[in-house]
């Protein structure tokens, strides 16, 4: 096979949801957010393998990322849209029983006018400036939607991975100002929030980056392994250099791997200096640039060189390879290349 192979690990998924539910303290609800292609992992198996683990409650971008959840799901799971009830959404909306958070006077309009009576959530600004009602907005509009019974009142907490940050505070004051009183349930916290402590739980909380194996969640099992096929390996004299732009030279005799991967899968040019491919548990530095289709790397002290190494997993994790890219865990998971055979452990 020339393309890597990225291997799932659906019950470890499972077990990092059912590690962050049981730290949503009380009567919480926990969700799960499965946007972005689960991540990049697949959002439809990804949710099935959530929604057997216990998860009954999802949380999407768009309307058009509900088509895959729903289909897999089946009826029963709500599946929350962030970005509320768009123009041209209603159909879908309907359809599919998405239950868009709506964000605006407008959506609220919409919604109201293009399916009345179709269940709805809220999402507040709490000093995030992204998306959702600021606090005169929703002052206006409070009476009007409570009387359409919403499902779900929620905001997003902005720094939520610096435990110690301000704005954590500030913006917890506000959520509880703007929905004091109210008997709808209310979410604020997603994994960041939950490690937060319970002052930031309230009735749901939305499990997502910690399931997939991302800081903050130190304590999350590992879910992604990339392995890469050895296309061809080579022997570079001294004073030869590897890669495009001559970025190394070898100072020794050096055996020199050429991997079928590049950054059209997701792999950042940034990661050349610093990154391994891991032989086991033996890493391998990388040499010369990454380029489109193909990376390289020095195996000179391997006895034996294996048909693929591993740049992904336990031995150099998704947070790892992101600080070398100057980058976060987020952005590597949903950059996850189309190229890869995917395959799934478990669940």
């Amino acid at each position: 096979m020339s393309t890597g192979t990225l291997t799932i690990d659906l019950d470890a998924l499972a077990r990092n949801w059912r590690a962050l539910d049981a730290l949503s303290a009380g009567p919480v609800e926990t969700g799960a957010v499965v946007k972005g292609n689960g991540y990049g992992m697949g959002a439809a198996q990804v949710a099935t393998a959530l929604a057997r683990a216990g998860a009954r409650k999802f949380f999407i971008a768009t309307v058009e990322e509900g088509a895959a959840v729903r289909q897999a799901l089946g009826d029963g799971p709500e599946i929350c849209v962030f970005s509320g009830h768009m123009a041209g959404d209603s159909t879908m909306i309907y359809d599919l029983k998405l239950v868009p958070m709506i964000n605006s006077i407008d959506q609220m309009l919409r919604h109201v006018e293009m399916t009345p009576g179709h269940p709805f959530g809220i999402q507040l600004d709490t000093g995030m400036n992204r998306l959702g009602m600021e606090a005169a907005e929703w002052a206006a509009l409070r009476e009007i939607a409570l009387q359409q019974n919403p499902r779900l009142i929620m905001s997003h907490l902005a720094c939520a991975d610096e435990p110690d940050h301000p704005m954590n505070a500030h913006q917890l004051k506000n959520f509880k100002e703007m929905t004091e009183g109210l008997s709808v349930p209310r979410s604020l916290a997603a994994t960041g929030g939950i490690l937060l402590g319970p002052d930031y739980h309230f009735d749901v909380t939305r499990a997502g980056v910690g399931m997939y194996g991302g800081l903050p969640f130190a304590a999350a099992e590992n879910v992604i392994t990339l392995d890469l096929p050895v296309i061809q390996v080579r022997e570079v004299e001294p004073g030869e250099t590897v890669g495009y732009g001559n970025s190394w030279t070898a100072e020794a005799p050096a055996k020199i791997a050429t991997l079928s991967a590049g950054y059209a899968d997701g792999l950042h040019r940034a990661f050349a200096k610093g990154a391994h491919v891991f032989a086991g548990e033996t890493p391998c530095p990388l040499r010369g640039r990454i380029s489109m289709d193909l990376i390289t790397a020095e195996v000179t002290h391997l006895p034996k060189v294996p048909e693929s190494l591993t740049l992904m997993g336990p031995q150099q994790n998704t947070d790892v390879l992101a600080d070398l890219g100057g980058t976060i865990g987020y952005e590597l998971f949903t950059s996850l290349g189309a190229r890869y055979k995917r395959q799934y452990l478990g669940a």
